[in-house]
């Protein structure tokens, strides 16, 4: 019920709803009952039985059942008297088609307030998973399947969806439907009705079992259907390996084992699932059989305690019960799933993120003096990936990491805009730990510009004043030319307008990477980290791409990560990284003159050419 209730909680003004939607429940399921009861007096109409009865008195007001019983038979009597039997049926007929109008009027409104709470409740949840899946830190993306994430926020917010729409019904409306219907019910015959209440929790005992293995398959349904989904993320955004290495028949395998896993829990759930109607029907029927027979013995027996045609207004009232309590039981167990879906769910917004600004963050207005790592150490899980760094980076200096592959260099990088925090030691800038400055005005102060070219599927102006709206069309261009993009851009079909396709996949490598710098360029960031930012690219684009960062890099103080030693030769300071320790440090003319790990890499990238 905690879950359901921290459901509800996504609807705006969800109390004033309930009332409403608790009134019009009431006054519906009122205005139907009034509709079934009044076939009795129509069949005492039709059987002419004891219609010469005289008026009854009308009885003094009250709140209670036997004021509306007193008033209703006082002037049905005096319909009777005064206009004959086939008025008084017209009558009865007239009230059945008000009470219909009228029950039918309150459903609707009861209907569209449901809705209205089903679609901001779906449209809020939504976009908190999305706000604070947005605010974690790197390494969750790193850990958690994406098909995953993707599913919680379509399948599981679609289960959420159906379980409230059921539950309001199911949990709210339904109870209050089978207690108004056993008022009626204990007012017509309270002996005929205990009998009924006997036998009812059978039904309830054998459904409760069924919705109790309804809920532990509900949840792993949702998470093999994120597996599936993630699988098909891999498969479609990796298409040109799959076909390349032949490995469809590897693909449709694990295709095949994940449909199959789901297909057996699915078959489950659904045959539980199909299994609760026809069980509550059936017991239902047997039910009903031991009332006509008890009712039917009250009817027939010599004192007759027990009209026939209020045993027929009872049996129809009764009968009205079934399709509630049918109601309930199956809201009942689309909860249950709702609730699987919505533990997923609340999992991930629940989940804090590592990285947080502190509650007395320091406000970085502007980089004045440098960038200090002091004794810092960083581990994914148990694996070091960089031991006891110890690095000053002047402003306006250009800081090269080369080495090895996997040395930690990219790590190291990421640790300025707080990706991720040291596991030992501390990141300053400008004499204060990176942990001590508010994340948004710490990465306002930098550009990042990476090997994968980092694009979105809009249009070219888009792309480049990402991070920047406000940003001018003027701004745009004159950011597009530094960049060496703005001659391609202009002869693309739309020019800025022009829509580049899923992650740029229209243009050419070395096109993308020059809007990925166009867009550092508009930033207009003090501090930039270039992260193997032309190691993808043909020379001709590299030659385009490397002018285009000369141009970004003037004034800045720059972080530039380079596996081609020749892009990098007039960084102020070059750091060679290997096994996540500083090896070596100097210019280029200098590690050049000694025999390391640096003279190793140039002298065998001078070979290979």
């Amino acid at each position: 019920m905690k879950t359901f209730l921290r459901i509800l909680n996504y609807t705006p003004k969800i109390k004033s709803r309930l009332v409403l939607f608790f009134l019009f429940s009431i006054l519906g399921i009122i205005f139907g009952a009034f509709n079934i009861v009044l076939v009795i007096p129509m069949l005492q109409v039709l059987f002419s039985r004891n219609i010469n009865d005289p008026v009854p008195v009308l009885p003094d007001f009250s709140l209670s059942s036997d004021y509306v019983v007193g008033v209703f038979n006082h002037y049905f009597r005096l319909i009777i008297q005064e206009n004959g039997s086939l008025n008084a049926l017209l009558f009865v007929c007239g009230l059945i088609v008000l009470c219909v109008f009228l029950a039918n009027a309150f459903r609707f409104l009861e209907r569209v307030v449901a809705t209205k709470i089903r679609v901001d409740l779906v449209r809020n949840i939504r976009l908190d998973i999305f706000s604070n899946v947005s605010r974690l830190h790197i390494g969750f993306f790193n850990s958690e399947r994406k098909g995953d994430l993707i599913s919680r926020f379509t399948n599981d917010v679609q289960e959420v969806e159906a379980a409230v729409m059921n539950s309001l019904k199911a949990v709210l409306k339904e109870p209050i439907t089978i207690i108004v219907y056993f008022v009626m019910l204990f007012i017509i015959s309270a002996k005929l009705t205990f009998f009924t209440l006997i036998v009812l929790p059978v039904i309830g005992g054998v459904l409760a079992e069924i919705i109790k293995r309804l809920k532990r398959q509900a949840k792993q349904s949702q998470e093999s259907l994120g597996r599936i989904v993630n699988i098909l993320d891999e498969t479609f955004g990796g298409m040109r390996v799959v076909k390349a290495f032949n490995a469809r028949g590897f693909i449709i395998r694990k295709m095949e084992e994940e449909s199959d896993y789901y297909r057996k829990v699915s078959k489950s759930m659904s045959y539980k699932n199909e299994l609760a109607s026809p069980v509550s029907e059936t017991l239902g029927v047997m039910i009903v059989a031991g009332i006509i027979f008890f009712g039917g013995n009250m009817v027939l027996s010599k004192d007759s305690s027990l009209a026939p045609e209020t045993f027929l207004g009872f049996l129809a009232i009764f009968s009205m019960i079934i399709q509630p309590a049918k109601a309930f039981s199956n809201g009942i167990t689309a909860l249950q799933k709702g609730t699987a879906s919505a533990n997923r769910i609340f999992e991930t917004i629940d989940t804090e993120p590592l990285i947080q600004s502190p509650p007395d963050a320091i406000t970085i207005e502007q980089f004045q003096s440098e960038i200090e790592f002091i004794n810092v150490s960083f581990a994914y899980n148990s694996e070091r990936v960089l031991k006891n760094i110890n690095l000053k980076i002047p402003k306006g200096k250009m800081i090269a990491l080369v080495g090895p592959s996997g040395g930690g260099k990219s790590t190291l990088a990421d640790l300025v805009p707080r990706f991720y925090d040291p596991t030992e030691g501390e990141v300053k800038i400008d004499g204060h730990a990176l942990t001590r400055y508010n994340i948004t005005s710490l990465r306002n102060q930098l550009g990042i510009v990476t090997q994968e070219s980092i694009l979105f599927n809009d249009t070219i102006f888009n792309n480049i004043c990402f991070g920047s709206p406000k940003a001018s069309e003027q701004d745009v261009i004159a950011a597009a030319k530094v960049a060496n993009a703005h001659d391609f851009i202009m002869q693309s079909e739309n020019g800025y307008d022009t829509i580049i396709g899923e992650r740029g996949s229209k243009l050419s490598g070395g096109q993308r990477q020059r809007l990925s710098i166009a867009r550092a360029v508009l930033k207009n960031p003090p501090i930039l980290i270039l992260d193997e930012a032309t190691s993808a690219l043909d020379t001709e684009s590299e030659k385009l791409v490397q002018e285009a960062l000369f141009n970004l890099m003037k004034n800045r103080t720059s972080i530039v990560i380079a596996h081609r030693l020749s892009t990098i030769q007039h960084a102020d300071e070059i750091v060679v990284i290997q096994d996540g320790g500083i090896v070596e440090r100097g210019t280029h003319a200098e590690l050049t003159q000694k025999d390391g790990v640096y003279r190793k890499l140039s002298d065998f990238q001078n070979n290979d050419n």
